[in-house]
């Protein structure tokens, strides 16, 4: 028994010391999946970082360019307006220089007309001519400064439009990206979740599998050590009967010798009853008559003696043969009694082994119940979780894009507003020259 409670003990601590090895291997899964997500989201926050700087560094780029181009523009324009009104002025000079020589020549048809007269009016008709070209430059000059005023409101409507442009795909960038990052976090969070489901399924076998395999050795220590008690009981029980078998023909003589003493206790007693009764006969009796009353309880007592000797002798066989059928009764009866309970014995042991068993079995089975309940409920909240955050980056998508674009109108209608309150129209259809149109 104590090597039985030594065994118990033992099998309590291996199961023990199981539960701790697979608890501190859970506790490990766990740090190692809380890592993996911290580190994870750290490479978000870098990607993110990353872009952001990458596009503030396009967009610097981009107002540089902006910046550079309309620049550029607007030189074009301005050489061009400059080409045009040098242009203008040389068909000027030209023409007045041929409306001049006309004059001369319209004067020189008419030689009685005096000099003073024709200078005063030469005068007067370059005077004329001299302040219809200033007018007509000047005219020019502010076409052409409407012109660039125009083209330069165009261009920065064109830039805005494109800085709208490049808003819109750096955001759309950016939203794709979250979006990407997430897809990829709730991937990782499903295959932590199945390596977890793996790894408890996995403990909880080598957990039960251990217990059943304990069960099986206590059960089979219990059954050896019920057939080695058997065996011992059987054994003392043989050897008790052998003992007595052993002792029984002492026993028998003894219990002869006494009835021997009896007899002769019987014999003593009827000696002197026949002395007293001799005694008395011959006293109440002739003496002619003694010798053949003497002669008569002789032969009485021989007679009787002999009756009660046959009588002790058949005790005493009646008793062997009732001692040894007494003893062979007796030890079967007693062979069956410890059959019969030894037997009793393994049966409660068989059935305190099958409850044991079955206990085992019910408990198993609740706890993979347990288990699969677990893990669904636990899959269950990490798909509404996976919803939730796709429907919330979904909202936040659509709300930035929502912004964004009023933003824009916003800053466009403005744009177009101070535009026509500046007089300048629609300005969505002028054309500028390219860089390699110059």
């Amino acid at each position: 028994m104590s090597g039985y409670k030594r065994m118990r003990r033992q099998h309590q601590k291996q199961l023990i010391a199981l539960e701790n090895r697979l608890k501190a291997e859970m506790d490990e899964h766990r740090l190692r999946l809380q890592k993996e997500v911290e580190t994870h989201a750290n490479n978000t926050y870098i990607e993110l970082e990353r872009l952001a700087k990458r596009h503030t560094v396009h967009t610097d780029k981009e107002i540089k360019a902006a910046t550079a181009e309309e620049k550029r523009i607007q030189q074009q324009i301005i050489a061009q307006q400059k080409k045009e009104l040098t242009t203008f002025v040389d068909n000027q000079k030209k023409e007045y220089r041929l409306y001049k020589d006309k004059i001369k020549e319209e004067m020189n048809e008419e030689p009685s007309t005096p000099k003073e007269e024709k200078q005063e009016r030469l005068s007067r008709h370059k005077e004329t001519v001299q302040r219809s070209q200033a007018e007509d430059e000047a005219h020019l000059l502010d076409q052409q400064r409407l012109v660039y005023d125009r083209s330069c409101r165009a261009l920065k409507r064109r830039t805005l439009v494109k800085r709208h442009e490049f808003e819109q795909e750096q955001m759309r960038e950016e939203l794709n990206k979250k979006k990407t990052q997430k897809e990829m976090e709730q991937a990782l969070m499903i295959r932590q979740d199945e390596s977890t489901q793996e790894l408890e399924r996995r403990q909880l076998q080598t957990l039960q599998r251990l217990r059943v395999e304990l069960i099986f050795l206590q059960h089979q220590t219990e059954l050896e050590n019920q057939e080695e008690y058997n065996g011992r009981r059987q054994r003392e029980l043989h050897r008790k009967h052998a003992l007595e078998q052993r002792q029984q023909p002492r026993n028998l003589k003894m219990l002869e010798m006494q009835i021997k003493k009896q007899f002769q206790d019987t014999c003593k007693v009827q000696n002197k009853q026949y002395k007293a009764l001799r005694n008395h006969q011959l006293e109440v009796s002739p003496k002619s008559e003694h010798k053949a009353i003497l002669k008569s309880l002789k032969e009485e007592q021989t007679r009787k003696l002999a009756v009660l000797a046959e009588q002790y002798e058949q005790s005493i066989n009646e008793m062997m043969a009732s001692q040894a059928m007494r003893l062979e009764e007796e030890q079967e009866r007693e062979c069956q009694a410890l059959k019969q309970q030894l037997q009793q014995e393994m049966e409660l042991l068989d059935a305190y082994q099958s409850k044991t068993k079955a206990q085992t079995e019910a408990q198993h089975e609740r706890e993979l119940q347990m288990l699969g309940q677990k893990v669904s409920l636990r899959r269950a909240h990490l798909e509404q979780k996976i919803e939730e955050e796709l429907a919330s980056l979904q909202k936040e998508r659509t709300e930035r894009i929502k912004q964004l674009f009023e933003r824009q109108e916003r800053e466009m209608d403005a744009f177009d507003a101070e535009s026509a309150r500046l007089g300048f129209g629609s300005l969505g259809s002028l054309d500028f020259p390219k860089e390699d149109d110059r």
